[in-house]
């Protein structure tokens, strides 16, 4: 490979990019935009919940009960209704996802000792936050409960009874459970993926559509040295982006970054060599710059978010397409971003991953350099 070929390359494709003040804006604007629209709107956390309640019973023990859903962050007391035809046209306009209804009898049978029903109606047009909402809502339940069985249990031995498990819930790595610190790190390597497969995509397309090309292959310069020269500028603008990205999400969404700094960009420098290898091999397969554009955003975008694990957890996605998800190289970046980020492991547990990405790294470029070298042939 001759070094001096290799940098006439990477010249020409920097003066191509500093001619184009758009496109580099577009290639630093795009990531720090879409973190912002996603960071603040991709959550699965569900608070504040919309609640209307029917208290029949108009007692304090059923306002004992209700004041574990009204204290609680995660339900909005919407009022009171007096009907179910009032809960329906709550729950279909949207002013209540959750109705409680309270029995007449409710305090007379807590008096007693007796079982009394509680009807709770969720929305469950949307599954995902009807099950969530069902969890919180049998939780207050069971929280009142054990607080009603202590009273009587009191009253009856006349010293509060020892529980029989003392329960210590401790929470490692997300104590908060707060859903952008793990949607941030996976964003990291999906926004990447993406931006730099479109940043490679275009520039051998762009050379056949400009009749360029045909200039650059009658020069002496090897395959090779034009894939890694045309590389070279956009590994820099990648890696880049991969530093914005990362001030964003520890000074801005207040991620933790727990590991270590330099294997996060190592393995960022491997991904984006990969997939911007990626990108320059479907430019050489397609010799116009939309159609380019539009298979690089099939191939990087979709497979990243659906099958990475970046929100979907792979688990539970059926066995075919679990396979399919190792062919997926964000999947891998998404793991050892999630691994730097939140639980602070080195090399010694993410090395599996790592090796992926140098495998994934040298066959695309490997791919790219042949693939090309047919070109001019």
């Amino acid at each position: 490979m001759n070094f001096v070929r290799l940098k006439a390359v990477a010249r020409k494709e920097v003066i191509h990019i500093w001619r184009d003040p758009r496109s580099l804006a577009l290639a630093v604007g795009i990531p720090m935009l879409m973190i912002l629209l996603f960071g603040y709107a991709l959550t699965v956390d569900v608070d504040h919940v919309p609640i209307v309640v029917w208290d029949q019973s108009q007692t304090k023990d059923s306002r004992e009960y209700l004041a574990g859903f009204t204290a609680s962050r995660y339900f909005d007391f919407e009022g009171a209704v007096d009907s179910y035809r009032e809960i329906e046209k709550a729950i279909d306009t949207r002013r209540a996802y959750l109705a409680l209804v309270i029995p007449a009898d409710f305090a007379p049978r807590l008096a007693a000792g007796k079982s009394t029903a509680v009807q709770a109606i969720i929305d469950g047009s949307d599954s995902n936050t009807a099950a969530i909402v069902l969890g919180y809502t049998q939780a207050v339940t069971v929280n009142f409960n054990q607080a009603v069985s202590l009273n009587q249990l009191q009253r009856t031995l006349g010293r509060p009874p020892t529980p029989p498990v003392d329960f210590r819930p401790r929470v490692w790595f997300n104590p908060d459970l707060e859903s952008k610190n793990f949607i941030i790190p996976g964003l990291i390597a999906m926004i990447m993926g993406l931006i730099a497969a479109l940043l490679t995509s275009l520039t051998i397309s762009r050379e056949w559509e400009r009749g360029t090309m045909e200039q650059l292959i009658s020069t002496p310069i090897k395959g090779s040295e034009l894939i890694v020269g045309k590389l070279v500028p956009y590994f820099v603008i990648g890696m880049f982006d991969v530093l914005i990205a990362v001030v964003m999400a520890v000074f801005l969404f207040h991620v933790p970054l727990r590991g270590s700094v330099p294997l996060l960009f190592a393995t960022a420098a491997l991904f984006i060599t990969g997939t911007l290898s990626q990108g320059i091999l479907i430019s050489t397969m397609a010799r116009q710059q939309l159609l380019a554009s539009q298979f690089a955003m099939i191939t990087t975008f979709l497979p990243a978010f659906l099958l990475s694990g970046f929100i979907f957890a792979i688990s539970n996605m059926p066995v075919p397409v679990q396979i399919i998800t190792y062919l997926v190289p964000a999947r891998y970046f998404v793991s050892v971003v999630k691994g730097i980020y939140l639980r602070g492991v080195g090399l010694e547990t993410l090395w599996q991953d790592a090796l992926f990405l140098l495998l994934f790294a040298t066959v695309a470029m490997g791919l790219a350099i042949v693939k090309f070298k047919k070109r001019l042939g």
